[in-house]
């Protein structure tokens, strides 16, 4: 209850900011001067990477740029989204990041085939879930405010795990197509065949976020916790949302994840329980 009057404190100060006022945008911009100020550490970062010949100099300064103004792009959106009473618009931005989410991950895996539709399916089915879950449970109100930010990050994180799943999973059933083949020979299923590879995919795409999860407050302070001591809630408070942040970001990735590789098999295999040979070809 504590954690909830203190976010509802913050939301209601962001709630009475009015980009019509004329002194609004004079704030705004002193208030950029910071993250502008900020890029110095880009600059030495882009200086070290000329001085190594790395050649990374111009996509550290293009995602840099996309970032500070797709940030700066998205604070507006949210402010109108934010100060709308309709649950549509909760649902409009949440499917416009799991589309785009899909996307980026169906990218990371280009030879799966239909890779964004597999990707979007995921993470669509593993974070929707879990909102269910905490809302159904009352962890966080049904509100634009709670909801977007908690899908943002959320969908994030079951983007990275379903692009190396995808990915991961190709790599291994192409390189062991011997194995797999001699087991659908001996009459297994494309699960039974590939059980091996799709644990250890489904192991090496969830372990960064158990180890992160063992580690958390140890190591470093996550974003979500931080950002609450910053604003000036209290470090219990913080910490109680972080916990339920990592409990929710293990739960959306652990379904994206294995989803993932069930849609993958139509992909990988003829109905005849083969190999599709153009999905494993040497060239690939």
């Amino acid at each position: 209850m504590h954690l909830m009057n203190s976010l509802n404190q913050s939301w209601e100060v962001l709630g009475q900011i009015d980009p019509s006022d004329p002194t609004f945008w004079k704030e705004f911009a002193m208030g950029m001067l910071k993250p502008v100020a900020a890029m110095a550490v880009v600059a030495m970062a882009m200086a070290l990477s000329f001085s190594q010949k790395l050649a990374l100099e111009k996509e550290m300064l293009v995602a840099m740029t996309r970032a500070f103004l797709q940030l700066s792009v998205i604070g507006f959106v949210l402010q109108f989204i934010f100060s709308q009473k309709n649950a549509g618009w909760i649902l409009l931005a949440y499917l416009f990041m799991v589309s785009v989410a899909g996307y980026t991950a169906g990218e990371r895996a280009k030879h799966v085939p239909r890779g964004k539709y597999i990707a979007w399916m995921s993470i669509l089915a593993g974070t929707s879930v879990t909102m269910f879950l905490l809302v159904v449970l009352d962890v966080f109100p049904f509100t634009p405010r709670y909801i977007i930010p908690i899908a943002g990050m959320m969908v994030g994180n079951a983007m990275t795990v379903t692009g190396v799943t995808m990915k991961k999973l190709h790599e291994d059933v192409k390189m062991q197509r011997n194995l797999v083949e001699t087991a659908l020979a001996l009459g297994a299923t494309p699960r039974q065949a590939t059980l091996q590879q799709v644990k250890r995919t489904l192991i090496i795409a969830l372990s960064p976020n158990i180890d992160s999860a063992k580690t958390v407050g140890l190591i470093s302070l996550p974003g979500a916790m931080t950002g609450l001591i910053m604003g000036g809630a209290s470090p219990i408070e913080a910490v109680q949302l972080q916990i339920v942040v990592m409990n929710m970001m293990i739960g959306a990735s652990t379904v994206s994840s294995i989803l993932c590789t069930y849609l993958c098999w139509p992909a990988f295999f003829t109905k005849a329980y083969q190999l599709e040979y153009k999905v494993f070809s040497v060239d690939q």
